[in-house]
């Protein structure tokens, strides 16, 4: 079974599946890969118009897969480099991916699930989808997102939601533009339909030099170094005592040594 799904219609709009329901669709080194590869494929495709990325099962995306961090740590440095190389290049390729993009959220969207929604175009949300940027409450921070989260959202909203880790739900999400549309989660397709059509309006060639020069003035194009300087605190972040106790904590369904106990001070 593929950790990543892909059918393209007649019309040539291409449906990417987040495809671990199991795990509620949480990224993996496997999920990362794929992701790459996939849109790789799709970014050369001429039969590929639009592409629109979904969750199968309850949630579009869970974010890490923290049983799988946990087993990250444990390498060495070279390892864990490469995880946070290949995060990385799967969300910069997301976001500067030569044709338009649709996120369709329902169900739970958290951490690195929020910085794939936010590296696209568009993105339409149920009303009761939840979203959290849930990196720091683990012990970790999610420096490869936070361009698109800012560029979404604006400095001082990142801040709050980067910091504080709250969930918040679509409505919200609309209010402080992470979404640009909201709707009941039975009516998502019905929802994305009309801008598939007007995305499919617009020739190719004009839609990928608008998004080219948009991202440019955006400042969301980034050069191997920028891209290393975000490569290295992820990584390093991960390695720290914080960051076991942080997933030890999750895993262990228990608060951690950092939050205040009753009747403590």
């Amino acid at each position: 079974m593929s950790v990543v799904d892909t059918e393209i219609d007649a019309r040539g709009v291409a449906t990417v599946w987040l495809n671990r329901p199991e795990r509620n669709n949480a990224y993996n080194g496997d999920m990362i890969q794929a992701l790459l590869n996939t849109f790789g494929k799709l970014a050369i495709d001429d039969a590929c118009r639009v592409v629109v990325i979904r969750g199968r099962g309850k949630h579009f995306q869970a974010g890490a897969d923290l049983a799988w961090i946990r087993e990250v740590r444990a390498q060495d440095w070279a390892a864990n480099a490469d995880v946070s190389r290949n995060t990385t290049h799967a969300v910069q390729g997301l976001t500067t991916f030569p044709k338009p993009t649709i996120a369709l959220i329902h169900g739970g969207c958290f951490g690195g699930g929020v910085g794939v929604a936010a590296a696209c175009d568009i993105i339409v949300a149920a009303g009761d989808a939840i979203f959290s940027i849930t990196e720091a409450r683990w012990g970790l921070m999610a420096a490869p997102i936070f361009p698109q989260l800012i560029s979404r959202m604006g400095p001082g909203r990142t801040r709050r939601y980067s910091l504080t880790c709250e969930r918040f739900d679509g409505e919200r999400a609309l209010e402080i533009g992470l979404v640009d549309e909201v709707c009941a989660a039975d009516e998502l397709d019905a929802t994305a339909a009309p801008i598939i059509d007007a995305l499919l309006r617009s020739p190719p060639d004009a839609v990928a030099q608008s998004k080219e020069s948009i991202l440019k003035y955006s400042n969301l194009y980034f050069s191997a170094l920028e891209m290393e300087e975000m490569v290295r605190p992820h990584a390093a972040k991960r390695l720290t005592p914080e960051a076991d106790e942080g997933l030890a904590s999750f895993l262990e369904k228990r608060d951690p040594d950092w939050y205040p106990k009753q009747g403590k001070g």
